[in-house]
């Protein structure tokens, strides 16, 4: 177990959205963090104290976790000195990048050296299966996103509360590093080999109680060029009963191809529900959530009514509004 609290380490992330992991854990277990650590240059804030090691120690924190989520998983020479001197001051480390932590003879020496844990979260633990297609019992619910990096994450988390809260039965079923770091378990999706992604996911979500909801994590996007592959594993190894469409608003292009112009909702649906109905023949299209961080309350509350107006769905916000209506529609099906 990876043993909290954590300082988040932001490193030098060029913009809020490549901190995405450490603003996950601040928002969804602000418990767990004491404060967060920038290099000189970072764009990003999640709105903890700036700490040095040093306080962070004296502040109770056991684990530098890194939270940046850069394009390819790297970990950055420039992070080193900082790296090193938290196995040095007794820290242990957690990273979710695809660069491993354990593969970097200097952070191994160290963590040798002085007894640090150097935890890699992006490494699949369990031998898989490959996917077999048989109907399981239970629900599965999977947000799909537009683009990447869209709000797939905070829906499943906003509705896991909302279910619970109305008493009925969930699972958040995470699927990517920052789920794993907040909920201590999960399938590091991007991680699987090819020829079991889909297998892992139906070993995520077994058979279940009819009325027990699995709220699986959405990756990727099947618009994105990069990532669209983990989208396709989740959709059908999930064989979801329901799909979300994730949607950010303000984006003029795809995350890292700025030659691809995100499509529409409409367009996501009329991709989706096919693809997942391959696998589940009954899967409908639940509601809409949309990331809205960049708009005013104002805004936001008109462009959430008119794409429900629009699209004929429940349209929210889960993080500024919470996911009760979704959970509702959810409980009808």
């Amino acid at each position: 177990m990876i043993e909290t609290p954590y300082l988040l380490f932001l490193g030098d992330a060029p913009d809020q959205l490549a901190a995405k992991v450490a603003q996950g854990i601040r928002d969804w277990r602000p418990e767990n963090a004491v404060g967060q650590f920038r290099l000189p240059g970072c764009g990003a804030d999640v709105g903890l104290a700036d700490m040095t090691l040093q306080e962070a120690r004296d502040a109770g924190a056991k684990t530098l976790v890194i939270g940046v989520a850069n394009r390819g998983g790297i970990i950055s020479q420039e992070w080193k000195d900082v790296l090193v001197k938290a196995l040095e001051m007794d820290f242990d480390l957690a990273s979710g990048l695809h660069n491993l932590l354990r593969d970097e003879r200097d952070l191994l020496a160290a963590a040798q050296t002085h007894g640090g844990t150097l935890h890699d979260v992006r490494v699949p633990t369990d031998a898989y299966p490959i996917a077999n297609g048989v109907k399981r019992s239970g629900k599965r619910v999977l947000a799909v996103g537009t683009d990447c990096s869209v709000g797939k994450m905070y829906t499943a988390l906003a509705l896991d509360n909302a279910m619970r809260k109305a008493g009925m039965k969930s699972t958040f079923r995470a699927t990517g590093q920052t789920g794993i770091l907040i909920t201590g378990h999960g399938v590091p999706l991007d991680a699987v080999i090819a020829d079991f992604m889909a297998g892992s996911v139906e070993y995520l979500t077994p058979d279940n109680d009819d009325d027990h909801w699995d709220i699986i994590e959405g990756q990727g996007s099947l618009f994105h060029v990069s990532y669209s592959g983990v989208t396709m594993a989740l959709i059908h190894g999930g064989q979801p009963d329901a799909l979300i469409l994730s949607h950010e608003p303000t984006r003029t292009h795809m995350r890292g191809l700025p030659g691809y112009t995100p499509p529409s909702l409409e367009t996501l649906r009329d991709v989706a529900l096919p693809l997942a109905r391959v696998a589940n023949p009954d899967c409908q299209v639940a509601g809409i959530t949309v990331n809205t961080q960049h708009m005013s309350e104002d805004e936001s509350l008109s462009y959430l009514a008119g794409v429900e107006a629009r699209m004929g769905l429940v349209t929210i916000d889960p993080f500024r509004q919470g996911a009760d209506r979704l959970a509702e529609v959810l409980g009808s099906m």
